[in-house]
């Protein structure tokens, strides 16, 4: 039985494509240079990483294959990453935002300004990322309001 059981569990684990490392990879890079304490290097980057996260540490290697796309980190890995640079966790490893993060839809969008509705329709042609940036800097301007 239990032969079994692993036997379904290798079934459906699913081994990230090169092309999605790659994107992985890419949006980490983004996240690093955009934060406020940039970090040069795979080395500088598993410092770093390991002064904030409470699992086993990783390695200079290790991190050289997230940056270069040859890996993706574990689900706590990237956890800790995404708390530290203060990105969308669903975003940094998939690279869409995460269905909470979805506004939701008047649905009467009659009672809309033409304005809001033509902007609306310029912010959902844009690429999914730079939605997200463009709602991360929403955010921080209500905050500081």
């Amino acid at each position: 039985m239990v032969d079994s059981l692993l036997g379904d569990v290798q079934q459906n684990a699913r081994m990230p494509t090169i092309d999605e490392k790659a994107a992985f990879s890419k949006r980490l890079q983004l996240a690093l240079r955009r934060s406020q304490d940039p970090v040069q290097g795979a080395t500088e980057l598993a410092l770093r990483f390991n002064l904030r996260h409470t699992g086993e540490a990783v390695t200079a290697q290790t991190t050289h294959k997230w940056i270069t796309g040859r890996a993706i980190p574990t689900n706590d890995k990237l956890a800790t990453i995404a708390k530290w640079l203060n990105v969308d966790e669903h975003w940094l490893h998939y690279g869409s935002p995460s269905k909470k993060a979805v506004p939701v839809v008047d649905p009467q969008p009659s009672r809309l300004a033409p304005e809001l509705i033509a902007l609306a329709a310029k912010i959902q042609a844009l690429h999914p990322h730079q939605r997200y940036l463009l709602e991360e800097l929403v955010e921080q301007l209500q905050d500081a309001t």
